[in-house]
This record gives C-alpha cells, sequence and structure tokens, in this order.
C-alpha cells in the first residue's frame, strides 16, 4: 500500500463520526484537507443525481453564522404558501432596524425606505444583509425557522435570535453556545437536495429560493477554483471564530451539494485567505474533479482528436497552449469545456500554422502546437532541464545565528536599544499589529504628563467598534477608563482599543500638515505617532493608523521597532501591561449597565519563564511578526522577527534567536 493511501486509510479508520457509506473517491481527496485544518470541521458532499456522498462529522451541530438565514428564507416562503405572508408586502425601514455588520441596508439607505419582503429576502441571501434578515423575521416570528425545520426533520437546524439582538433569544443556553444559528452539514445538504427536486414549499417556491441563492455575492468559498461562468446556488457565514458555506454546484457532471461547518479555528483573519475559507475552495475543487467526466487522456476510447463538445483536463491544456501559441493569444477561459470560442480560437491556430482549418485538434495540430501546457507555469524542453548546471550555497558555518526563514530580525540591548545582531533589520515591511507599541507608548506618554487621564473613560465610538479584525469587544457606547483600555489594547491585541485611544487623546496633539480634516482628533493622533517616531530616530518608519491594518505606507523595520521598543520598556506601567497575561475589567454602557470583560493575550511566549512581553502582529501582507523582550543572568535583549511564515514559526524562529544570542554576549 502506498504511503499516501495508508494515511488516508487511517485518517478514514480514525475519524469516528465520518460515514461508513463514503465514495473512497472523495475520502481519498478530502480527509487529508479535513485533518490539515486546525479548527473543528464538519463536511458533507452528495452529488445529487448518482447519490454519492462523503460525510464528516456531518450529524454533528456547530455554529452557521449568517448561513442561517437560508432556513429564514425557506421559513419565509413556507409562511407565504400557508396564507401567512405576503412575498410582496411593503416595509418600511426605520432607523431601529438598522443592524450593523454585513449588508446594504445599514449603510446605504436612509430610514423611510421601503422595500417588499421578497426584496429584503433577496438582500438577505445576496448580501448576508443582517437588516433584511431582522425584517424578514419579524414578519415570521422568531419561532417559525426552528419549529418548521424540526417539521421537516432537521431539529438542529435553529435560529437563536435576530442578527445582533441577542436580547431576543428564544434559546440562551444555544446563543451561548452557538451563537446566532446552529446546523449539522447533513441538515444543510438535505435542505439544498430538497430544494433542487423541487420539493421545499413548492417547484415554483423551490425555483424562486434557488435563484436567491444563486444570486450570493462570494467569490472565494465554492467558486474560486472552479471554471469561469459555474452556477451556484449558495450561502455562506462568517463570524470571527466560525466560517461556513452551503451550497449547490452545477458542474457538468450533475448537482453537488457541499455543506462545510467550521468553528474554532485558529486562523481568524478576515482575509480571502483564512484558513478555513482556503478548506472550502478546496474541498470544493476536489469534489467538481472527482465528478467530472473521464478526461479524453485517461479514456480508453479516446482516439487522439478533441472536438466540439469535449471536456476535461486535455481541453483545459489545450486552451492553455492556444493562449501561449496563438498570436494574438485568443485569452481562452481556462475551463476544460472545448465550445464554440475554442474551436474558433483552434480554427484560427491551424490558419496559422498553415493546416486545414478543420477545428478539430488530431496528430498534425498536436505537433503544430508542440509541448502542451498542462500548468500556469511552461516547463522548459527536457534537453535544457537536464544541461542546466543548478547553483550551490557554500557550506553552512559551523557557527553564527540560527536560520530562520521570517523577513527580517534583529537582536538588540533592551537597555539602549542598539543593534547587535540582525539580517535586513532595515529592510521597510509591514509590521501589523507590532504598530499597537507606538499607539500604547504614544498613550503612556501622555499619561505621563497628566496622570488624571490614566482615569478618563473612554466612550466607544461607532468608528472603533466597526473596526475590523483582532477586537477587545467593547461596543458603540460602552465605556471604560484609559487604564483598562491599554489592557484591551495590548493583550487581545484590539484594533477597535486602539481606535479609541487615538479618538480620545488626539485632541491634544496638532495635526498633520495638510490633513484632510485637522480637527479629527483620530488623525491628530496618527500624525503624533509619526512626530514621536522622529523624536525616537526610526527614520525609517511612516504610521498610517493606530492599529496595523495594511496600508501601502504603513511601514517600518525591526531596527525602529527594536528603538521604540527599548525607550517603552522605560515605562513601568508598559511592562506591567506587556507582562500581563489576562486582564478583566468592568465596561459600562448606555442608561448605566455593567458588564464583565476578560482579555488574554496573545503572546504564548509569555507561559515560559524569561520573557516578559512584547507585542504580536499579523496580517496577509506582513506575516506573522513579534516583538519580544527576554531576561537572563540580570541582563535584557529584545528581539524583533517580521514576516515569519506562521504564528508558530514566529516564536520558534524568535526562541532560537535568543538562545543564540544569549551565548553571544557578555554576563553583566
Amino acid at each position: 500500500m502506498k504511503l499516501g493511501t495508508l494515511f488516508v486509510a487511517i485518517a478514514w479508520i480514525f475519524a469516528a463520526t465520518a460515514s461508513a457509506a463514503n465514495d473512497p473517491g472523495l475520502s481519498e481527496r478530502l480527509l487529508p484537507l479535513i485533518d490539515a485544518h486546525q479548527g473543528r470541521v464538519a463536511v458533507a458532499v452528495r452529488h445529487l443525481e448518482n447519490g454519492a456522498s462523503f460525510e464528516y462529522r456531518a450529524a454533528e451541530p456547530l455554529p452557521t453564522a449568517s448561513l442561517i438565514k437560508l432556513p429564514v428564507m425557506i421559513a419565509a416562503y413556507q409562511a407565504a404558501a400557508d396564507g401567512q405572508l405576503d412575498l410582496a408586502k411593503e416595509l418600511t425601514l426605520r432607523a431601529e432596524d438598522k443592524a450593523p455588520g454585513s449588508g446594504v441596508l445599514t449603510p446605504h439607505f436612509s430610514p423611510g425606505a421601503k422595500l417588499s419582503v421578497r426584496d429584503a429576502i433577496r438582500l438577505m441571501i445576496a448580501y448576508s444583509d443582517n437588516t433584511a434578515t431582522n425584517l424578514v423575521v419579524d414578519q415570521i416570528g422568531l419561532p417559525a425557522t426552528a419549529n418548521l425545520m424540526a417539521s421537516l426533520g432537521f431539529p438542529e437546524t435553529r435560529l437563536h435570535a435576530k442578527v445582533f439582538r441577542g436580547d431576543t433569544s428564544i434559546a440562551p443556553e444555544r446563543s451561548k453556545q452557538f451563537g446566532l444559528g446552529s446546523t449539522t452539514a447533513l441538515d444543510m445538504i438535505s435542505l439544498l437536495e430538497r430544494l433542487q427536486k423541487g420539493e421545499v414549499v413548492s417547484p415554483e417556491a423551490s425555483r424562486e429560493m434557488l435563484e436567491h441563492l444563486r444570486a450570493c455575492d462570494d467569490k472565494d468559498r465554492l467558486s474560486r477554483h472552479l471554471p469561469a461562468g459555474t452556477k451556484i446556488a449558495m450561502k455562506t457565514g462568517s463570524v470571527n471564530n466560525a466560517r461556513t458555506v452551503a451550497g449547490i454546484i452545477d458542474s457538468p457532471a450533475g448537482a453537488i451539494a457541499i455543506c462545510v461547518l467550521t468553528t474554532e479555528n485558529q486562523d481568524k483573519r478576515w482575509t480571502a485567505d483564512n484558513a478555513a475559507v482556503v478548506l472550502m475552495a478546496e474541498i470544493s475543487r476536489q469534489a467538481w474533479q472527482r465528478f467530472q467526466p473521464l478526461t479524453p487522456l485517461s479514456d480508453p476510447g479516446f482516439t487522439g482528436e478533441l472536438v466540439l463538445g469535449t471536456q476535461g483536463e486535455m481541453v483545459e491544456a489545450l486552451q492553455r497552449t492556444l493562449n501561449a501559441r496563438l498570436q494574438p493569444s485568443p485569452n481562452l477561459n481556462i475551463d476544460g469545456d472545448f465550445g464554440a470560442v475554442t474551436r474558433q480560437a483552434v480554427v484560427a491556430f491551424q490558419k496559422q500554422a498553415g493546416l486545414p482549418e478543420t477545428g478539430v485538434v488530431g496528430p498534425e495540430s498536436w505537433a503544430a502546437l508542440g509541448s502542451l501546457l498542462l500548468e500556469d507555469a511552461p516547463v522548459s524542453d527536457p534537453e535544457v532541464i537536464n544541461s542546466e548546471k543548478l547553483p550551490r550555497e557554500p557550506a553552512d558555518p559551523a557557527a553564527g545565528p540560527p536560520f530562520v526563514t521570517c523577513k527580517a530580525w534583529c537582536v538588540g540591548d533592551a537597555a539602549t536599544g542598539g543593534v547587535l545582531f540582525g539580517k535586513c533589520e532595515t529592510d521597510r515591511l509591514h509590521i501589523a499589529s507590532t504598530t499597537k507599541v507606538m499607539t500604547a507608548w504614544l498613550t503612556l506618554k501622555t499619561v505621563a504628563e497628566d496622570p488624571t487621564l490614566l482615569d478618563q473613560e473612554v466612550t466607544f465610538s461607532a468608528r472603533a467598534d466597526q473596526t475590523i479584525g483582532s477586537s477587545a469587544r467593547v461596543r458603540a457606547g460602552e465605556k471604560l477608563p484609559v487604564r483598562d483600555l491599554l489592557y484591551g489594547l495590548m493583550l487581545p491585541s484590539g484594533n477597535d482599543a486602539s481606535v479609541a485611544l487615538g479618538e480620545a487623546l488626539g485632541g491634544r496633539s496638532a495635526p498633520a500638515e495638510g490633513a484632510a480634516d485637522p480637527d479629527d482628533p483620530l488623525g491628530r493622533f496618527i500624525a503624533e505617532m509619526n512626530r514621536e517616531a522622529g523624536r525616537l530616530g526610526m527614520t525609517s518608519t511612516v504610521y498610517s493608523n493606530t492599529h496595523g491594518l495594511t496600508e501601502d505606507s504603513h511601514l517600518s523595520t525591526a531596527a525602529d521597532l527594536l528603538k521604540l521598543t527599548s525607550r517603552a520598556l522605560q515605562d513601568d506601567r508598559f511592562r506591567q501591561i506587556i507582562q500581563c497575561r489576562q486582564y478583566g475589567c468592568r465596561v459600562e454602557g448606555k442608561g448605566g449597565y455593567r458588564r464583565n470583560v476578560k482579555w488574554e493575550n496573545t503572546n504564548r511566549l509569555l507561559g515560559t519563564d524569561g520573557y516578559l512581553g512584547v507585542k504580536t502582529g499579523t496580517t496577509n501582507a506582513a506575516g506573522a511578526c513579534l516583538v519580544s523582550v527576554g531576561e537572563r543572568n540580570g541582563r535584557e535583549l529584545i528581539v524583533v522577527v517580521l514576516g515569519a511564515a506562521a504564528s508558530e514559526a514566529r516564536y520558534a524562529e524568535t526562541r532560537n534567536l535568543f538562545r543564540w544570542a544569549w551565548t553571544q554576549v557578555p554576563s553583566p
């Protein structure tokens, strides 16, 4: 047995909740993907014509996020069929109806705007509009979705509350466990299969609901790797801890239903390359490839010709090769479908090569095309590859710093801020949330000038609350003192906290020269961050925001971050904050309500003696970053790592650099 096959077999055996009836081809493709994902996953895939399927934890209830809006849509159409709701009924948008998050109604429509229930459903599905969802739920009642799903045999599929209205929950314990809604992967593909067969509510209602799902505005989860123009009826869901998708893919081999539910994901980034989103796209691709007809290359009946109507990988190779060989390039879509446009390109190539213009690719056309391009990157001729002399690096030195994969690093003396060792330490790079070292330092410097500011209450604005990415989880209108908010900035790496601090303290600073809005306190705070960088000699640093979310001009260097950290470590309160592993406080909201908040430090090194902080940072552009300080024998060193390949890598490389550096510096 091949090692890969053995791995799949073992994974299959130990995935106790996987279905015994799984299609072997799907299992071999999908189990390694699921096993590699860092988080909880449930998957169901079903070919809706031949019944071949794959299930992994498919009966396990998991959070839906906005995926619950698909059952809400079904409940609305059932209410209409029962005469309890008119889909043409006109709704009036009120200010109090507006919900934050995804959608278009809240940011783009004014109170008093009118729309039909049917249009609200369309917005709920196509743009995952939270306000539209609540409008629909108000029409059918909160219990309607769970009641209907239970009657259809899906008791785990439940809507628990209105969106961003946890106070409306009709199932508080499930809300605590699952959030907005819950379902199973098996429930979802079973619902989708009934929709495809026209068995949900009525054939006409099923067709209309599928059209809503085909309007879903997502290009990353199911369609990313599929041929251009592939029709998909789907719904997605996203919250910080969970990503979900369920949909029907129209393929040449028949409809394929897919549901992927993920939660407890290690990767919580709001990016297209989020690990859970990438997993969904890869599952979709593998399911597509599993069910497509045999390619001509592997078909025993293949005669050596490609003709109009042929499909598969050989057609993809033909399209890719025609794009490269035909002048001008026809820019064919690489979709594996030998349609009229591909045939037209074949005729044009045959004319260019002086061949009969048949539109059929046979021996003469193959010879004229030359080596086929099975991949986007062309492979050189064997003679070129085999004659190439590949360079070799000199032998590894017996001494010197450890090998690391990060883009830049440096080691420096914490007392002086001087660089002792480094590589690419002056390269200007994205720095992600290590930006917050400056945000914290500037806040503490301002506090040092006026200690009463520590007790100043900071009320979160909508701008702070709506800042994307890592969060201190304080909501608009809630308030807490600066002394507490500094922990919300540095421990959970609150992007929202950084904006709130900038807004609260920026009015004490001058605006940037030529500022578009010189009265904006946040803009003034950022301007002061840049002025402080200049005062500290950080000559290669420019700050464009308080948090480190990617902007083209927001750059620094490892050496500059070393200077900044050295200076900040001279402040006792800064030291206290960066060494804190968890912190609790109480926030107060409008009307005087109070709630408790707990923040945990994102820096894993704090669990090991000798490490004292300082700050993590992660974005797609910056990679995994870490600024840290370590103490040994009474001496402190700072290590800055920028652009590590993954979260674990930044910690391993930092520790390796520390271990080596301690052998290089004399004891105090």
